[in-house]
């Protein structure tokens, strides 16, 4: 589906509960972008460790890919060119300099399915209460400390990943922004507290849409993830949602509303701090 002078884009952000098993994963996928793109979404985003989420280290580093080759980015470029979407593909482990760790990266491909965009996640989560311990940095390198925009038919989009969403001066290091894409994998502890305020705030300050596809359910690992994959318009309003399982969420992204807050709010133009 197109739109006319390139004032519009349909966008989609995919939620699962992936697993350890990446056959499954990947078949999950591609069921989910079939149906957002069929829906006329020209963008699809997947959520962070779409294709793997399970307990065992040996497994997880069995999965890293270098740049450029492997089967999970095959199925993304696959997929992309299949359907003739762009394609947000998650995350997935790319191989860094490091042998213990990896970095967790998200690609972008373009409907003729050649990967477009790049970014390492810069921020890595940290977080400990009782029996609940996350320490991403123990397995994962961080990304070098700038910001990823790309441009997709004249939309600029900036990318983040999950724990990034804390981080709001990487977002302001960015550009004026269309949209702001972020791939996630929240908890429920963290996500029942803070994800839809963060996720709001976001778009307010920047005045740009935020389309977050998140991990949504209780996993085969016992880990619980927030869900409530969701797009959000740059006044803050919700467009759509979905709290919890497996689906999509879908939405316009139009230049004239953005057009309209940032004209009716100048608060771009007003930035006495960069």
């Amino acid at each position: 589906m197109s739109y006319p002078d390139n004032e519009q884009l349909k966008v989609a952000a995919i939620q699962m509960i992936s697993g350890p098993r990446v056959e499954d994963n990947l078949r999950t996928a591609a069921y989910w972008i079939q149906w957002a793109a069929e829906a006329g979404a020209q963008v699809v985003a997947l959520p962070e460790y779409f294709c793997f989420l399970g307990n065992s280290l040996k497994e997880k580093y069995a999965l890293v890919e270098p740049f450029g080759a492997g089967p999970i980015q095959d199925f993304l470029s696959e997929q992309a060119a299949y359907y003739g979407i762009y394609l947000i593909g998650g995350t997935l482990a790319l191989a860094s300099e490091e042998p213990q760790r990896f970095y967790n990266s998200t690609l972008v491909y373009e409907p003729s399915g050649r990967c477009v965009g790049r970014y390492d996640k810069i921020h890595l989560f940290t977080f400990q209460r009782g029996a609940e311990r996350y320490d991403e940095a123990q397995t994962i390198k961080t990304g070098k400390a700038e910001p990823t925009v790309i441009t997709i038919s004249d939309f600029c989009l900036g990318l983040g990943i999950c724990y990034d969403l804390r981080f709001p001066e990487l977002f302001r290091a960015m550009p004026a922004m269309d949209l702001i894409v972020l791939p996630s994998a929240f908890t429920y502890t963290t996500g029942q507290a803070h994800w839809e305020v963060l996720l709001k705030a976001r778009a307010i300050e920047n005045q740009c849409y935020v389309l977050a596809p998140a991990q949504g359910g209780v996993h085969e690992n016992g880990r619980r993830t927030w869900g409530h994959s969701m797009l959000i318009d740059p006044w803050g309003q919700q467009i759509d949602c979905l709290a919890t399982g497996a689906g999509y969420v879908s939405g316009i992204i139009d230049k004239k509303r953005l057009a309209a807050v940032r004209t009716d709010l100048p608060a771009l133009t007003q930035r006495r701090f960069s």
